[in-house]
């Protein structure tokens, strides 16, 4: 897969879900983790990461939404459930971004939310755990732009779409 990612949180106040978020993102491959004002005191966010993330993928805490630098060309993707925000399912996926989630009781900050290029939503009835909601961002991305076979419509079945003459919703049966 071309280009890379980096997933981040603003505003954050329990360390242990950066940790996880870390982890995760070591295991997806993320190219750099980031925070921005996080709220609170223990910067030690690694005692909740089991994979040594931390040895392994570079995180860099800004102050402020100001300060958040990113590489040129990388694009800014938010994720928060917002009216005008794009499904997750139908977001084509930048090469290069850096996908930032809110804090646990607030969201993104309208600061955030207008410094970034696309807010995608994880269609979802309310808002989940903050390294889980990064979890299927990352995962969604993985499937989207990686290099694996088509699914097969049918258990054991052909990939193609099923011929014109075919019609009704596919059951399956077992």
């Amino acid at each position: 897969m071309k280009g890379y990612f980096a997933i981040g949180c603003e505003g954050i106040s329990k360390p242990m879900n950066v940790g996880a978020l870390m982890r995760t993102a070591h295991a997806f491959g993320a190219s750099f983790c980031f925070t921005v004002a996080p709220n609170t005191d223990e910067v030690d966010f690694g005692w909740s990461d089991t994979s040594s993330a931390a040895g392994a993928v570079p995180l860099y805490t800004y102050p402020d939404v100001a300060a958040l630098a990113l590489p040129k060309g990388c694009a800014l993707v938010g994720i928060e459930l917002m009216e005008d925000s794009i499904a997750l399912p139908s977001f084509r996926h930048p090469r290069q971004a850096a996908y930032v989630l809110g804090s646990e009781r607030g969201g993104l900050s309208p600061e955030m939310a207008a410094r970034c290029d696309h807010i995608v939503q994880i269609p979802t009835r309310f808002s989940l755990n903050l390294s889980l909601a990064g979890a299927l961002v990352m995962y969604d991305r993985l499937i989207s732009l990686g290099r694996f076979a088509a699914r097969p419509l049918l258990p054991g079945g052909p990939t193609e779409p099923l011929p014109p003459h075919v019609h009704g919703t596919p059951k399956f049966i077992g």
